[in-house]
């Protein structure tokens, strides 16, 4: 009896060590990163891709979203490449629980589709953006909580939206804007150079990035000059850019129809019987 239980003692502390070192070993595996990026998305932009509608898609709400929701926080590194997946501390929705109005306000999905999570399965977008890069934010972040908190904090603090409104880039109307205005715009608020992401000349992604600090810094190298800075931040974007509005397409409904206007060359996404 006494040799079972020194057999199963054994057995047991090899099956924790080797848990233990399976987690570390995949951090060990990944430098510290080197600063952050806060992703921002336009719905406008990726709205107008539905074709169907679900309860968990932000773009089928029934007002259009008109303002730059999350994507996420992200860990880089300067050269160009980000560690992810760090360790095995998977998303628990219950220690979020008291931030949820925020992340469904702020932070919605704008698919149906579920999100993949770092060691199998899928789940809700912030179960994705947790694993794969705020398990890398250590030591800066700490934990599950403090990740989600501190993007809801960096998003409120520098409102993308609103730097442009009052830079008189109406976010929600069917103007062309040129490329330099809006990185002017948001560099001279924000302190640095943020990062654009197009498709077919509207927004699609905004992205400003912080030292550990979360002091401002470029998203892109150091410039002097300020068409170098928009080359350099921008090169899906073509000179003159677009936020385009959407109407939703009424739950239930299983496609649209893209129309484009001669005027203003916008892609707003029509419901269709």
């Amino acid at each position: 009896m006494a040799s079972n239980l020194r057999h199963f003692s054994s057995f047991a502390l090899a099956l924790i060590l080797s848990i233990s070192f399976s987690s570390s070993s995949v951090w060990a595996s990944q430098r510290e990163f080197d600063y952050f990026v806060l992703a921002l998305q336009w719905p406008g932009t990726i709205c107008a891709q539905t074709r169907h509608c679900c309860s968990s898609n932000g773009c089928c709400r029934s007002e259009p979203i008109t303002y730059f929701t999350l994507h996420g926080l992200w860990a880089d590194y300067d050269d160009g490449t980000w560690p992810s997946c760090c360790t095995h501390a998977g998303f628990d929705i219950n220690k979020v629980e008291s931030l949820m109005p925020e992340l469904q306000k702020y932070w919605p999905s704008l698919y149906c589709t579920s999100s993949k999570r770092c060691f199998g399965g899928k789940g809700p977008i912030w179960a994705h953006e947790w694993e794969k890069h705020g398990t890398c934010s250590y030591p800066v972040i700490q934990d599950e909580y403090d990740y989600f908190a501190t993007t809801l904090n960096l998003y409120t603090k520098y409102n993308v939206t609103r730097i442009l409104e009052n830079a008189g880039i109406d976010a929600a109307n069917s103007a062309k804007y040129l490329l330099g205005e809006v990185v002017s715009a948001i560099k001279n608020e924000f302190g640095a150079t943020p990062l654009l992401v197009c498709r077919h000349g509207s927004v699609e992604e905004l992205r400003i990035c912080f030292n550990k600090d979360f002091s401002p810094r470029d998203c892109v190298n150091e410039s002097s000059n300020l068409m170098e800075d928009v080359s350099k931040s921008s090169s899906s974007c073509p000179r003159y850019i677009s936020l385009p509005t959407y109407e939703p397409l009424v739950h239930g409904d299983l496609r649209g129809k893209l129309v484009t206007s001669e005027r203003t060359n916008m892609y707003r996404l029509v419901a269709s019987a």
